[in-house]
């Protein structure tokens, strides 16, 4: 009697035991299934004659959207010719590329508009390491390119989906230890004016018109092609630790004393609302010659890694489960070894909003270490009070930038990049606009300085007290093109209006 009791009790214990292992094991699984089951791709194709960009709130009805043809003598002579018909018409002309700006960069209304995609021919010089790449390649294209001739870009964006021309043209920065942005790595580049001559540019050649360009959103001129210095492709190995938030530089920069020789470095900041930027999981490259270099191949668990990605949007049990699957699961999923490149050769499309009715939008901002604490501080009430749908903090270095005119990096900085959900409707809009200018305040106030490939949320005095050589920027831009032909929303907003009010 008392062994059947017993035996009883097991089963009973047993029984109990599996109910909460389904329960804490099948609510995840049952989410996940459930957010992949809706994740659908809804995205509509634009009506003839209109263009948007990534973020989906910017449908403009442009005058044409014209191809550069791919040959390079061809290219220029057409594209002479569409500037001299522009300026004939009095019509503005934009640049673009990938379109993953968020603030009509690529967009003037009823203007035209020039695809640089199908210009996208390159060949790598391997004695002085320079690839040689016309400007509407994308990084998806150039990173096996280089892969089989042992080489990896220098400095780049953590996704392989933009052009050369547009992370140029923003001067994009990467999350490569110890290096400023990409202008950096850029030997020269060849431009065509308004006026359909092309110049040079380099540090030595027309050296305000490279600084300008640079970082200059296509308000200077086409950049046809760059020459970009490139360096020995890696077998790297990851090390990841996961630390609070107050003690996180601390414990970085012992990591880096005891190995200087990190290559690449990243960080999240935990976003689920009760521990709001309480922890950050650090990520760190470094050299690991036990092996050969993995060739490229493609990520693992992209299904897998979107669904944990797309659920957390509008939901704060999923926020808590990424971070549970980032620190504990993911690690182990995607292994320790990896090539340089393939770290850079991941799209955005296994992250990317498909929804009809929302749109994901990326702030950032660039903060001296100094102010970083406070910063963050104030964003720990600001996010919430206007109830901010929060969905990722990626957290880089970024060292000062030499080259650029509008620069965002005057000395070392620590950026935040920021990625919302948001419903595309006008009002919601406004309630982002409204948060964008609170976060805008609190950057400024603590030395640093937003992004400015994104919404157009900032006032003009925001965009002046960030970069107070913005006003010498726009002049710079009606001295080099005075008939403004090159235009974009950006340029209406901010540099079209002379007397610099709103």
């Amino acid at each position: 009697m008392f062994h059947l009791k017993k035996r009883r009790r097991i089963w009973v214990l047993l029984a109990a035991g599996f109910v909460v292992l389904g329960f804490v094991v099948g609510r995840p699984i049952l989410h996940l299934m459930r957010v992949t089951w809706k994740d659908t791709d809804q995205i509509q194709k634009l009506p003839l004659g209109y263009v948007d960009d990534v973020s989906r709130m910017n449908k403009t009805k442009v005058s044409e959207v014209w191809d550069v043809p791919g040959d390079g003598l061809a290219a220029e002579e057409q594209l002479g010719e569409l500037l001299r018909k522009a300026q004939a018409a009095g019509l503005r002309v934009s640049i673009a590329g990938a379109r993953h700006s968020m603030g009509g960069h690529t967009i003037y209304p009823g203007g035209i508009m020039i695809n640089m995609l199908p210009f996208n021919r390159m060949k790598l010089d391997e004695e002085r390491n320079i690839l040689h790449v016309q400007a509407g390649a994308r990084w998806s294209e150039i990173i096996p390119y280089l892969d089989k001739r042992g080489r990896s870009i220098e400095v780049m964006q953590s996704d392989n989906s933009f052009t050369v021309g547009g992370s140029v043209s923003v001067n994009c920065h990467g999350w490569q230890y110890g290096r400023p942005p990409i202008a950096s790595t850029v030997e020269s580049f060849h431009l065509m004016k308004a006026d359909g001559t092309i110049v040079l540019c380099s540090r030595a050649e027309n050296r305000q018109l490279f600084s300008l360009a640079l970082g200059g959103y296509g308000l200077f001129g086409i950049i046809l092609d760059v020459d970009l210095r490139v360096l020995p492709n890696e077998r790297l190995r990851l090390e990841q630790y996961v630390v609070p938030i107050d003690g996180a530089l601390q414990s970085f920069e012992r990591k880096i004393l005891q190995s200087p020789d990190v290559r690449m470095v990243y960080a999240r900041l935990n976003i689920a609302p009760d521990k709001l930027f309480q922890e950050v999981i650090i990520s760190m490259f470094y050299p690991d010659r036990g092996g050969d270099i993995p060739g490229l191949a493609e990520p693992g668990s992209l299904k897998l890694r979107r669904a944990v990605f797309r659920g957390s949007a509008e939901s704060d049990y999923d926020k808590e489960l990424r971070w549970e699957a980032e620190t504990k699961i993911q690690p182990f999923l995607a292994g320790k070894i990896f090539s340089r490149n393939q770290l850079l050769n991941e799209s955005v499309d296994w992250y990317l909003n498909r929804s009809a009715e929302s749109t994901d939008i990326l702030h950032e901002y660039f903060i001296p270490r100094a102010g970083a604490s406070g910063f963050l501080s104030e964003l720990r009430n600001i996010v919430p009070k206007n109830r901010g749908d929060l969905l990722n903090v990626t957290v880089r270095l970024v060292e000062t930038d030499n080259d650029t005119f509008l620069r965002y990096a005057d000395q070392p900085m620590i950026a935040f990049v920021m990625f919302f959900n948001q419903p595309r409707t006008a009002a919601a809009d406004s309630r982002m606009e409204i948060m964008t200018q609170e976060m805008i305040e609190a950057a400024i106030k603590h030395g640093g300085r937003y992004y400015l490939p994104y919404r157009l949320h900032a006032t003009v005095d925001q965009l002046q007290r960030a970069y107070p050589q913005a006003r010498e920027f726009f002049d710079l831009k009606r001295h080099y093109d005075p008939q403004e032909v090159f235009q974009n929303e950006f340029y209406v907003k901010y540099g079209r209006n002379k007397a610099g009010e709103q």
